[in-house]
């Protein structure tokens, strides 16, 4: 069985930062593409970074700049470095990873159960 584990939200003022931790464990093969999407109250859930295996990233035009998202293969674990915080980033962030399990053999699609984060003005 695959989980994927966020944590690290919170808290914070605008112009702070925060720092999201994504740990996937299980019986993992292989992991292709990790990335955070958020959810803010009433909206539909959005991409805001992603990594492939090989490190190639993308971004949300509204988090350029301010977000970085890395990982650490051997800890089968993602992050997401948030920087200059506004309001607007208030939402909850999830964790989805595209991965191979042992048991399938064949990559899908899973999520974290998400981490809040509130910015407050």
């Amino acid at each position: 069985q695959v989980q994927l584990v966020e944590s690290g939200g919170g808290l914070v003022q605008a112009g702070g930062s925060l720092r999201l931790s994504c740990a996937a464990s299980g019986s993992i093969f292989s992991i292709d593409v990790m990335a955070w999407y958020r959810q803010a109250p009433g909206k539909q859930r959005e991409l805001v970074a992603g990594i492939t295996s090989g490190s190639s990233t993308n971004y949300a035009d509204s988090v350029k700049g301010r977000f970085t998202i890395s990982r650490d293969n051997a800890k089968n674990t993602a992050y997401l470095q948030m920087n200059s915080l506004k309001p607007e980033d208030t939402a909850v962030y999830y964790c989805n990873s595209f991965l191979t399990s042992e048991l399938l053999n064949t990559p899908r699609s899973y999520w974290g159960k998400g981490t809040l984060v509130t910015v407050s003005s």
